[in-house]
């Protein structure tokens, strides 16, 4: 499914004049201006999958979050913006097949990482509260108490539990079940999956922090299996796992220019390839 099929940003004549109208002598940096112009990035043609490839700081995620704010897609977290955004959106322009569903966002690693924050948080106080109910237990199991009005109705039904089961029921009775049974990659798979449940446009910036080799190949094929269900996907990426997804187009940002390349020309990949290759010898003799 293609929901957007082209988006466009600034040509440098129209940041230079914006430029030269808005010399603001207290502002060092005009972010995003000239960031993509300078990869010679000016637009991008998108398929069912999109993505954005290069090193740290090449631009891919202004690039991403242009598109995500140009749209109004939701997000969780905030991200590096300036005084220039709203400007430099309105020089942009894109198309689009269909209107966008609403389960239509942005998901970055910062939202990833503020879920599994707000995971721990809950344990944690799942836990305190665990080890106050342990001492209630042994209170009430051995407690000498006289049932004498309904004030008392409360303390009698917890007294009641208490000496008619073991600690661990009673625990269970009173406390909901601690959600950390998930790792850190576990419980970050769960937050994609979560998040993309319906069909819709969504943004990934680089979705394979947080996630072992392992889980990313399951992320690949998630994503894969939720095009065919009528999503779409624009995703900036590090992960060769994920640049190995059938059926996309990679816009390579690490070189002077942008360009589009199969997965297997790009720099990161050919890293990994030859770092194995290198021990190929000793995989074969295990």
């Amino acid at each position: 499914m293609v929901y957007i099929s082209y988006f466009s940003f600034p040509e440098r004549e129209c940041e230079y004049s914006y430029l030269m109208r808005e010399q603001r002598t207290c502002f060092d940096s005009y972010y995003p201006f000239r960031v993509l112009s300078e990869k010679n990035l000016f637009n991008i043609e998108f398929e069912s999958v999109t993505l954005l490839c290069g090193g740290n700081g090449c631009g891919k995620t202004t690039a991403l979050n242009v598109i995500g704010e140009a749209l109004k897609l939701k997000r969780d977290t905030l991200y590096n913006r300036s005084s220039f955004f709203e400007d430099y959106i309105d020089m942009c322009d894109y198309r689009l097949y269909s209107s966008l569903p609403n389960s239509s966002r942005v998901i970055t690693s910062d939202d990833v990482f503020d879920y599994m924050l707000s995971l721990r948080t809950v344990n944690e106080g799942i836990d305190i509260r665990r080890e106050e109910l342990f001492e209630d237990y042994l209170d009430n199991k051995y407690a000498d108490f006289h049932f004498k009005d309904l004030k008392d109705y409360d303390k009698l039904k917890k007294v009641n539990l208490a000496r008619r089961t073991t600690k661990s029921k009673y625990i269970r009775k009173s406390l909901m079940d601690n959600i950390r049974e998930n790792s850190n990659g576990e419980s970050a798979f769960r937050y994609f999956v979560e998040k993309i449940d319906l069909p819709g446009l969504y943004l990934l910036d680089e979705p394979e922090n947080s996630l072992s080799p392992g889980k990313q190949i399951e992320l690949k094929e998630y994503i894969e299996n939720s095009v065919r269900l009528g999503c779409q996907f624009i995703i900036a990426t590090h992960s060769p796992f994920i640049m190995a997804m059938k059926d996309t187009v990679i816009y390579d940002l690490s070189g002077e220019s942008a360009e589009i390349k199969k997965w297997t020309e790009i720099e990161n990949v050919k890293v990994y390839y030859n770092f194995f290759k290198k021990y190929d010898k000793e995989f074969k003799n295990e």
